[in-house]
């Protein structure tokens, strides 16, 4: 889920691809943090993630109306679109780089690896997947807390709940995330 009120992903699907503002600036703020740093770690620096990530959420906008969500979050979407938008770049980079002779740039990966982007996948998809089988309120506390970067007792307040609980959830959630990425490598 990814809004304040917490309504559901599917819903603020329709509502963005309807033309809300509101509601695609709701799927934005829940979302750009991972998003940036998938592309991070594709294109290794901070500028050229940053581009990527506002790259991605433009093709996101343009392909809203024509997107069936399969599933709670709209996450492994948008990871698709960032892993073909980081792919673009590099080639294109590289593309100039041969063009204009220029001295290569040793920040920017020279090729795609294919199969970390593969490992890259499976690993995120695993745990979307384990998220997706949380509880509602564990849910929004990974959402929260992991996502969205609210502090504890921020995000006990946003949902109602003592600090105790949200620290004490998301450390189970950490915990059980971390053994999905044991398993996954």
């Amino acid at each position: 889920m990814a809004d304040d009120d917490l309504t559901g992903d599917a819903e603020l699907v329709v509502l963005a691809a309807g033309g809300s503002e509101h509601a695609f600036r709701t799927l934005y703020r829940a979302y750009v943090r991972p998003v940036y740093w998938l592309a991070h770690g594709l294109v290794g620096n901070p500028a050229d993630a940053e581009e990527v990530t506002q790259e991605t959420f433009l093709v996101a906008w343009r392909r809203l109306p024509d997107l069936e969500l399969a599933g709670d979050s709209l996450l492994p979407w948008l990871a698709t679109i960032c892993r073909f938008q980081c792919a673009n770049r590099i080639r294109r980079q590289r593309r100039d780089r041969e063009h204009t002779g220029a001295v290569a740039d040793e920040t920017v990966p020279s090729t795609i690896d294919v199969e970390q982007q593969v490992i890259d996948g499976r690993l995120a998809e695993a745990i979307l997947n384990e998220v997706a089988g949380l509880g509602e309120l564990d849910r929004a506390i990974f959402r929260l807390c992991a996502t969205e970067g609210y502090a504890y007792q921020a995000a006990a307040d946003e949902l109602g709940v003592a600090h105790g609980v949200v620290r004490n959830r998301l450390s189970r959630i950490r915990t059980r995330l971390r053994t999905v990425v044991k398993e996954s490598t």
